[in-house]
């Protein structure tokens, strides 16, 4: 496994597990956490024994406290980070399609969407701002019960990031995405779980076992490849304007599977009363969904 300075990974038993890793600091997100989560679910992504991949923070107080605010006025104004090439153009006229305009939150969200294996939530604590966007794309979200969440954007005098403004109401619906998003204050676990951010709540020291139990569960008999599939094939569909998309989608992805070996090997095995042993694997089995999407006369 990679060397990473903001988060730890640890993978055992098929479930690989991403730690926020700045206690000292409530876990608040960098550039640089950024980029190394992006790497991890890159790594998850490319090792056939991970079936599932936890999120969760370091210590008991925070999942993630939101954007490190070290930088203090200055925190949200990307084009004074020296470590970024400036989208300003010599004109004054902004380049939007530079890197450099790029929302680092959205970033990583876009990649946990992405991402071909089932991704859990484990939220230990405060999960404020970033904190809280950048669980969204994940499939389940679980609670310790002391855990506390905020969409505090406006707030901050800014706006809702991490392609929130997309997932958020999917999940819980527009009204309580927009109260939630109005009032920028920061709630606990149990008004998340009434507005469905979140599916469960449990004991902080119950917390990271019951994720273990619900990744185990929901991976240990099914295969590799039609989860990672699945995964893609609903969460895409969420955007869809008409159900002839789904149709086109589910048409094309159960005629590429019922030719692999995994659909055989399901069948026998039901009619033989034993496990079934899926020989098709994410890594070199997996079609290149997105040119389903894109194309719809592909």
């Amino acid at each position: 496994m990679a060397d990473y300075q903001t988060i730890l990974t640890d993978l055992s038993d098929g479930i690989f597990t991403i730690t926020l890793d700045r206690p000292e600091k409530m876990n608040a997100f960098t550039e640089r956490m950024m980029h190394e989560m992006i790497a991890a679910f890159d790594e998850a992504d490319a090792d056939d024994d991970v079936r599932a991949v936890i999120v969760t923070g370091q210590g008991d107080r925070a999942f993630c406290a939101g954007a490190d605010l070290s930088s203090g006025g200055d925190t949200f104004d990307y084009d004074k980070r020296l470590d970024r090439d400036t989208p300003m153009q010599e004109d004054g006229s902004v380049d939007w399609n530079h890197r450099g305009a790029r929302d680092g939150g959205g970033q990583l969200t876009l990649r946990i969407f992405n991402c071909k294996k089932p991704v859990i939530g484990a939220i230990n604590g405060a999960a404020v701002g970033v904190g809280s966007t950048m669980t969204l794309p994940m499939d389940v979200r679980l609670a310790a019960d002391h855990a506390r969440f905020g969409f505090v954007f406006a707030r901050r005098g800014i706006v809702p990031e991490a392609a929130s403004s997309w997932f958020l109401p999917r999940l819980v619906g527009i009204s309580q995405a927009l109260q939630w998003c109005y009032k920028g204050d920061v709630f606990g676990a149990e008004e998340a779980k009434a507005g469905g951010l979140v599916q469960a709540i449990h004991k902080p020291d119950e917390l990271i076992p019951a994720a273990r139990a619900l990744a185990t569960e929901m991976t240990a008999e099914s295969a590799p490849v039609s989860i990672a599939m699945t995964r893609q094939m609903l969460w895409r569909m969420l955007g869809a304007a008409h159900p002839i998309e789904a149709h086109r989608m589910d048409s094309r992805a159960i005629w590429y599977r019922g030719r692999q070996e995994d659909a055989k090997e399901g069948v026998v095995s039901f009619l033989e009363k034993r496990p079934a042993d899926y020989p098709n694997t994410v890594s070199s089995d997996m079609p290149d969904l997105s040119r389903w999407f894109d194309d719809p006369e592909f």
